[in-house]
Formats: C-alpha cells, sequence, structure tokens
C-alpha cells in the first residue's frame, strides 16, 4: 500500500470520529468479502480492531488507541502486532545455502546455525524484488519470512529458479508455512513478558538469534527480531494455537503490552529508519542505493553469484548515482512521492515515506536524493501540495535502535 499506513489510519480515526462509518465501509472495506483472515480476525474485532485491507487481507490498522499513542505505548512498554499475513517458508535440502545465494545478497554459507539477518532478492539488474529476514537453522534447512505484498511474485521467482536448480541436480524442496501464525512481540518488556512463558533463557537469545522451542506449550519458531528498532521477537506459531498465545502474552503483561495495529507499525519503522517494500524499495532501487551495502557479505562482494551482481558491484566501485537518506522538516508531513529540491529550487529527488515522529513530535522523511546531495547538514525544500518547505538532510535512525546485543 502506498502513501503509509499512518496516513490512512489518520483518515479513517477522523471519519469514524466523525460518525461517517458509512463512508469509511464504501470507502476502504469494499472487498471485505473477498479479504483474506488471519486466525486472530475475530479477537481483533471483539478488541476494538478497525481492519482495513491491506495486501490481500484484513488487517488492523489500530485499536481503540491512537496511532501517536500506541506508538509511544509500543517504546515505553511494548506492543503485539499480528503479522500472520507475511509469508514463512522453509528451505532444505544439502544445497539450500547455495542455493539461496543464487537469489539473495547475504552471505547464508557464513551465518551460523541459528542466526539469520536481513537481505535482499535481487532481479538481473541489481534492484530489489523485496527484502527477507532468512535465518540458518541448520546447514541443510533455511528459514525466512518474505512481505505480504510481495508473496505471489516472491514464490514464482524461487520456484521457477529451484526448478532449474533441481533440473541440475541440486538437492533443495520448500514448505510454506501456512498452517503457521505470525506474531510480533516488540518493546521494552517484550523479553520478561514471554519469559513467563516459556523454560529456555531468554537473556542467551541475542538480536539475530533463531531457537525452536516451546512457548505457552506449543512448538514456536522465535526470531530475536523486529521491524520497530525495539528490542523484541518474531514468533511463529501453529494457527490452531495462536489466539492462546496472543492472549497469554496479553494476560502476563498486566495490560502493558497492547495490540497495536499496522498504522503504528509504519510510524515505528519510518522512526527506525526501516524500509517499507513498494515505498522505500523497489524492483528499480538497489541494494546500495536503498543504504543496505551493510547486507551484502565480504564474500559476496568479491564473488557476486546472485542475480544483478555486475551492477551491484560496479556500484560498490563507483559508487551510486542516488541514496535513500533521511529528513527532518518543517510544514505539513512529507508524503510519498513529495517533490526534494536543492536551496536553488532544481528537483533532486523525491520523499518515498513520510509523517509525524510521535516520539520526536516533530516531521520526519525518507526519500532519494543525488549522490553529493546525500549528506548530513544538506539543506533542501521539500514540495507539498505545491508549496515549497524547508528541509535538512540527517542520519537515520530518527530514534536510537535498542537491539538486545552482547555487550
Amino acid at each position: 500500500m502506498r502513501g503509509g499506513l499512518w496516513q490512512l489510519g489518520q483518515s479513517i480515526t477522523r471519519r469514524l470520529g466523525h460518525g461517517d462509518k458509512k463512508a469509511v465501509a464504501s470507502r476502504y472495506f469494499t472487498s471485505e468479502a473477498e479479504l483474506k483472515k488471519t486466525v486472530l480476525y475475530d479477537f481483533h474485532v471483539a478488541n476494538g480492531g478497525k481492519m482495513v485491507p491491506f495486501a490481500g487481507w484484513s488487517m488492523p490498522i489500530q485499536y481503540k488507541d491512537s496511532i501517536m499513542d500506541s506508538t509511544l505505548n509500543c517504546r515505553e512498554n511494548g506492543s503485539l502486532f499480528d503479522v500472520s499475513h507475511m509469508c514463512g517458508l522453509s528451505l532444505k535440502g544439502k544445497d539450500s545455502v547455495p542455493f539461496l545465494e543464487k537469489l539473495v545478497i547475504a552471505d547464508v554459507a557464513g551465518l551460523a546455525p541459528g542466526t539469520g539477518t536481513l537481505t535482499v532478492f535481487t532481479n538481473e539488474k541489481g534492484g530489489a524484488i523485496d527484502d527477507s529476514v532468512i535465518t540458518k537453522v541448520k546447514d541443510d534447512h533455511i528459514y525466512l519470512v518474505v512481505n505480504a505484498g510481495c508473496r505471489d511474485k516472491d514464490l514464482a521467482h524461487i520456484e521457477e529458479h529451484m526448478k532449474a536448480f533441481k533440473a541440475k541436480g541440486g538437492d533443495v524442496s520448500w514448505h510454506i508455512h501456512d498452517e503457521r501464525s505470525l506474531l510480533a512481540l516488540q518493546g521494552p518488556l517484550a523479553a520478561q513478558v514471554l519469559q513467563h512463558l516459556t523454560k529456555e533463557d531468554l537473556s542467551k537469545i541475542y538480536f539475530g538469534q533463531f531457537r525452536v522451542l516451546d512457548i505457552n506449550g506449543s512448538q514456536c519458531f522465535l526470531t530475536r527480531t523486529g521491524y520497530t528498532g525495539e528490542d523484541g521477537f518474531e514468533i511463529s506459531v501453529p494457527s490452531e494455537n495462536a489466539v492462546d498465545l496472543t492472549k497469554a502474552i496479553l494476560e502476563k503483561s498486566e495490560g502493558k503490552i497492547r495490540l497495536t495495529g499496522l498504522g503504528a507499525r509504519d510510524s515505528l519503522r519510518l522512526e527506525a529508519g526501516l524500509c517499507l517494500y513498494g515505498n522505500d524499495m523497489e524492483q528499480h532501487i538497489t541494494p546500495i542505493e536503498a543504504g543496505l551495502t551493510w547486507a551484502i557479505g565480504k564474500r559476496r562482494r568479491a564473488e557476486g553469484g546472485f542475480l544483478g551482481a555486475q551492477i551491484i558491484q560496479k556500484q560498490l566501485e563507483e559508487g551510486p548515482k542516488i541514496r535513500r537518506v533521511g529528513f527532518f522538516s518543517s510544514g505539513p508531513p512529507p508524503r510519498s512521492h513529495s517533490e526534494i529540491q536543492d536551496e536553488g529550487g532544481n528537483n533532486i529527488g523525491e520523499v518515498t515515506s513520510g509523517g509525524f515522529s510521535p516520539c520526536l513530535k516533530k516531521n520526519i522523511a525518507m526519500g532519494y536524493v543525488k549522490s553529493g546531495l546525500h549528506k548530513a547538514g544538506t539543506k533542501v525544500k521539500i514540495i507539498i501540495r505545491g508549496k515549497s518547505n524547508e528541509g535538512v538532510v540527517t542520519k537515520m535512525p530518527f530514534v536510537p535502535t535498542k537491539y538486545y546485543k552482547p555487550s
């Protein structure tokens, strides 16, 4: 969904506040009958979830709290998100690592078992098909999660290359985890609340690490990761146990961890400087341009071996022509596609995500500008509804991240 979930949430809140339920229903819920529902759908509705279409699913944009309050509560206490619309899958077989390395930029072979990383699926031009968190469970088992909006094209892409790989004798197969649901537990209280529901010592699981373990009586895949900049976990749980686990987490938190929707998830990830695929990353944007050079393994930079490697290696050598940067700005909050100009009024790029930061109480945005104008402190103008507003390039993340790493 282009244009930002935060704005969509604000629009729905205003309309519902004015009692304009018919307008909300006609504008946002027309295809409700065709939308897929997660196993938590009834639970969301019962708890005041305002449901909206998102990537073919009916998902909560927010609950009774405002998006502002939900964002702040995640940073102060914690949030629980239903992210079951995302697609988890496993690759298995002795050649699953070399197979995946043909499609992504990560040094998968170099990952220790039980660890993972953010990576990017590239096309022949070095552009991003999708971003994904991948985990090497064992040398012959990779677990990964892809974006809901990219599911169909990602699976078709993987399947096409898998057929060719297997035809040459490669040993790899896959399983799509449609029998599981995915919860994201984020915020400073995440670990201590989850610890009540498992015997495994969570203090020994660091950011980016993965375990298969018993949580609340069911076998879960646990990854210490998230999309908020906070410490937290993504929990893949058998779907029949998802509602019980959700209730148990909320109960153990004594009301401090709250159900949180996609609206606050969008403002949290923007404050953390994280890309939203379809806004900040697309088929024509390379990982180098997107500021994800760090995600390309050192060995992969030298050897290549993934789609579009030659283009990416050239950008590593010469530098990209455009770069993703952050901005602070005055006036109305910048939106996706807002034009960015230099001080002389020349077009130098455009905003890809923007909004008002609940934590910083000011406008933040990210977008792409010409190289050379990407340095922090560079003054720019951001054009919103035909009017010029002062802006300045700034480093990201906007809000410091709090990932749990070894000291």
